[in-house]
């Protein structure tokens, strides 16, 4: 496959983030942008020297130019916007999460094969070299027995929500919630590193009893538990801490950016970064134009394990939690 030729879909900081990474690489450039308000796509576009700006949907995906489609809308257009993208017989990037259900989900991996297309999940971890780090150090801890991951992050959408407002983050009309968000790379790492869970049980901070700014998940394997804390209403220290028998593994920055990996033994303190930047946007799109150029489709489908079990967990967490979407 040739140089990725993009179009995005939404206009917010992530989108610009990853605009400005596909501007310094190689590879990959943007085509078009799709925003409902014209002048919205006009500033996204100019700001990052794209040609075409489209407020019809169906004009994005029937651009001959265009072979891949970048969706970072609301949560809840995630499936209906992925699946007219491969229907329409174009390769899909989509932010996390990828669907609010595992069925929805399994749906788009099932058309996505069918159609022998690729389905990429945008998660920046999966690209993190010390990611890879962090699993070649695992076994210095020994048998793991706990493991705390914790990400926070003040929300300027909180605020609004306090004022009256209702960002389409924190509404449960558009799947949005502090798990959905941040508490994603939680899970994430978690199932990353350690599989599916035996059980994931939520316990939110809920907005007048509706959505959740904030919460705790915990996640049980079969020889340890995994506390997930995650915010958009405060903030904090931002670390993962694995523990084991025989010594820890401690990473700054949290599960989102995994800075710096600490591993300490009884007779060994080292610390590891693979890592060039900590723009993880940038070795995000870099990962997408290495393992497309080199076809390694395999890549792409552990991914979509990865992706299928994590959205199967917080599905199951949030439920049990009482917090349902609208429509469910």
């Amino acid at each position: 496959m040739g140089e990725m030729r993009l179009g995005t879909i939404g206009s917010g900081m992530i989108v610009r983030k990853v605009l400005e990474a596909v501007q310094v690489t190689e590879g990959i450039r943007c085509e078009a942008v799709y925003s409902r308000d014209e002048s919205t796509g006009r500033t996204l576009a100019g700001r990052h020297g794209v040609r075409k700006v489209y407020t019809r949907l169906e004009d994005l995906l029937v651009d001959p130019e265009v072979d891949f489609v970048y969706i970072a809308s609301p949560n809840d257009l995630h499936y209906p916007q992925a699946r007219m993208a491969l229907e329409h017989g174009k390769n899909v990037i989509c932010e996390k999460p990828m669907t609010p259900t595992k069925p929805e989900a399994e749906t788009l991996v099932r058309l996505a094969r069918e159609r022998a297309l690729l389905l990429i999940d945008a998660v920046p971890t999966a690209y993190l070299a010390n990611l890879r780090v962090i699993r070649e150090q695992l076994p210095k801890v020994g048998r793991v027995r706990l493991v705390l991951s914790s990400f926070s992050q003040y929300s300027s959408r909180y605020d609004e929500l306090l004022q009256g407002g209702l960002p389409n983050v924190f509404s449960l009309d558009h799947a949005g919630g502090a798990l959905q968000d941040i508490g994603f790379y939680n899970v994430y790492l978690g199932v990353a590193l350690f599989g599916r869970p035996r059980s994931a049980v939520y316990h939110p901070n809920r907005f007048r009893g509706g959505v959740d700014t904030s919460g705790i998940l915990v996640l049980e394997y079969d020889d340890f538990v995994c506390s997930c804390a995650g915010a958009k209403d405060t903030w904090g220290v931002n670390s993962v801490q694995i523990e084991g028998e025989t010594g820890f593994l401690h990473i700054q920055g949290g599960p989102q950016a995994l800075t710096d990996v600490r591993v300490v033994t009884k007779t060994s303190d080292e610390t590891y970064n693979k890592q060039t930047t900590t723009n993880r946007w940038l070795l995000e799109v870099q990962g997408w134009v290495e393992h497309v150029a080199s076809g390694d489709r395999r890549f792409f489908d552990d991914c979509l394990e990865t992706m299928l079990d994590v959205v199967e967990v917080m599905e199951s967490a949030r439920k049990q939690a009482g917090i349902r979407f609208t429509g469910e």
